[in-house]
């Protein structure tokens, strides 16, 4: 693991400054089939437009590296956000949940930043279950700003994290200090943190060559304020505000940084095995100076950042790999599909009764089953819901102009994505039926306990798999890896565990206690395939309190 300072993290970077993507051979599908773990890299922009890339129609503002990615990959027209602002969205992106059901529906907005808990499964824990190194580098976005708790990125999957923990702090572009695991690096406040945590995830990719990884690159780009080294670059002489040219620059630097991560990926030689998502957490912000209008940054759609329609949530989403052959998919897909889609990356059982999808198939040519419908819950302010392309947004009383009963306004997406022509009166018995839908949508979290722990005590390790997804495992093994040392096991044999079913072993440490660490490992099968995971064994988890979300429906009003 690197040191905790600030010269082992920009060690061995190579200087990757590459302004576009290093040109890699096709390879066909087939290929990539016969290849081992794939890598997963996940690059999520902050308050980045739909319309703020050039390949989804920006005309101000380059981006010519993520429109090489658009041309060679998989361009989604139809990918949404988990919610209109940071934090709900980034935890439907991290769960797999809607914000009807995830732990975090809202941004903190003034009071303690929400927080995840010990239950709340990432998909990070999913690669790592597998045997995947796993980083978070950048904006984690989840308090407390402290170590050794329950929503700390190194207790929710990810064995490296560098960046900032909370919202608010990630938005001091020249920081005096950043996050390394649990610890803080000391800056002196004139390093550019964009760089910083680039150059870090440039080093991370190098450093795991030989090892399957995933990488969540969560850049504060081009979150306000709008802050840039020098002037804006190209855009100093654009006849706009200053906060405009320097928020065009911060798209344009953050493109290249996409192409310097691509870059890292052929240098090691893995890009041939690895797949690159790139997507924002919401529309775009319209704050400290910034407007939107000038750049168009919502496209074809109504509203920004803060919002549910259609411009609050559309995001850009793009899939590449040299194996994945390019093409445009109007699918709807929404961040709460990236679990899934990385459970059947790492080869690992889906987990049960969570809402996302996994698009693995629209990347390969295989099966996909698509949503009924898509959920968006900011508690006690606004929801929506799409069905088809129908598309149904409920307001709470005296919030965004509506009475004292509410509002409701619903589009036809098909022919007016703009969302300009409320149809709600004229279609009042879909109203009743979306609005069914959408409170049976909201509730509490549903998931089944999945994976596996590990702990010691006295003398004594206990691991324990959980069979949180929809199939039996069948043929279950538990053992440890002791370092040497000898052990006796009770338990950790059985034929199936259903789904909600779990199987434990007790191993007594016997012997002379040696050094070296201690792991727990299941195998068994699911569907035929052999399935591993293994666990690293700590210390007993301590039980946790935490008080409900309170994120209840809003009252269905008819509008």
């Amino acid at each position: 693991m690197p040191p905790t300072t600030r010269r082992g993290f920009l060690a061995g970077t190579g200087g990757l400054l590459a302004a576009g993507l290093a040109s890699a051979s096709a390879a066909e599908p087939a290929a990539a089939k016969s290849r081992g773990p794939l890598n997963f890299v996940i690059i999520l922009a902050d308050d980045l437009g739909w319309g703020e890339i050039g390949c989804y129609g920006q005309r101000k503002i380059v981006t010519p590296n993520i429109d090489r990615m658009a041309a060679d990959g998989v361009r989604f027209t139809n990918a949404y956000a988990g919610s209109s602002l940071c934090a709900p969205s980034r935890c439907a992106l991290m769960t797999g949940l809607h914000t009807g059901h995830g732990t975090v529906r809202e941004n903190p907005e003034g009071g303690p930043q929400l927080s995840f808990g010990a239950d709340d499964l990432t998909f990070a824990e999913l690669a790592r279950l597998a045997g995947y190194r796993t980083a978070c580098i950048g904006k984690w976005g989840f308090g407390p700003e402290l170590p050794g708790q329950a929503s700390h990125p190194n207790a929710r999957g990810f064995d490296e994290f560098f960046g900032y923990i909370t919202h608010a702090h990630a938005h001091q572009y020249w920081p005096t200090y950043l996050w390394h695991n649990e610890e803080t690096v000391p800056f002196d406040g004139s390093e550019y943190a964009p760089d910083v945590l680039r150059d870090r995830a440039v080093a991370f990719i190098k450093e795991s060559a030989g090892r399957p990884f995933l990488l969540h690159f969560a850049t504060n780009l081009p979150h306000s304020p709008s802050q840039i080294p020098g002037d804006a670059g190209r855009y100093a002489d654009e006849p706009w505000t200053r906060p405009n040219r320097r928020h065009a620059a911060q798209v344009t630097r953050m493109d290249s940084h996409v192409a310097d991560i691509i870059r890292a990926l052929e240098y090691a030689g893995v890009a041939d095995s690895t797949i690159v998502l790139f997507t924002a957490d919401n529309g775009p912000h319209h704050e400290k100076g910034v407007t939107p209008e000038i750049f168009n940054s919502n496209g074809p759609f109504r509203g920004v950042k803060r919002q549910l329609y259609e411009g609050g949530i559309r995001v850009p989403m793009i899939a590449w790999a040299p194996f994945i052959a390019p093409k445009v998919v109007d699918d709807p897909v929404a961040l709460w599909d990236v679990l899934p889609t990385v459970a059947d990356i790492v080869r690992v059982p889906v987990p049960a009764n969570i809402d996302g999808k996994s698009f693995h198939g629209l990347l390969t040519g295989g099966t996909y089953t698509g949503h009924d419908h898509l959920v968006w819950n900011r508690p006690r302010k606004m929801q929506a819901i799409r069905r088809d392309n129908w598309k149904m947004i409920r307001f709470a009383p005296h919030i965004a102009g509506a009475g004292p009963e509410g509002r409701i306004e619903l589009y036809n997406l098909r022919g007016d994505r703009g969302e300009r022509h409320d149809v709600s009166t004229i279609r009042s018995g879909l109203v009743i039926e979306l609005n069914d839908l959408l409170d049976a949508s909201i509730g509490p979290d549903p998931r089944l306990p999945y994976g596996l722990e590990a702990y010691e005590e006295g003398g004594q390790v206990v691991v324990t798999l959980m069979n949180g997804s929809t199939k039996p495992w069948r043929d279950v093994r538990l053992t440890l890896d002791s370092s040497g040392r000898r052990s006796t096991r009770t338990g950790g044999r059985a034929e199936v565990i259903e789904p909600g079913e779990s199987l434990t072993a007790t191993f007594t440490l016997t012997g002379e206690t040696e050094e070296g660490p201690l792991a727990g490992r299941a195998r068994f099968t699911v569907n035929g395939r052999t399935v591993r995971f293994r666990a690293k064994v700590g210390p007993r988890p301590a039980p946790e309190t935490r008080p409900p979300d309170g994120a209840e429906p809003l009252p269905a009003v008819q509008g």
